[in-house]
């Protein structure tokens, strides 16, 4: 059998089947875009305040 007769494969799509609505670049998630230190900083110390609280005045 001659192979070199029988065609090529078929070549695959380049691009994905759709688009993620947060991909990188976009409006709601552009490059580079990173929260500030300090507002992470205030964050987490507010989160673990918040979590403190409740086992200092022995309520749970």
């Amino acid at each position: 059998m001659d192979y070199g007769k029988s065609g090529a494969a078929r070549q695959g799509k380049s691009g994905p089947k759709h688009v993620e609505h947060n991909a990188k670049g976009t409006a709601n998630n552009p490059f580079g875009a990173r929260d500030a230190k300090a507002e992470l900083v205030a964050r987490m110390k507010a989160a673990a305040q918040a979590k403190a609280r409740p086992d200092r005045d022995g309520a749970s």
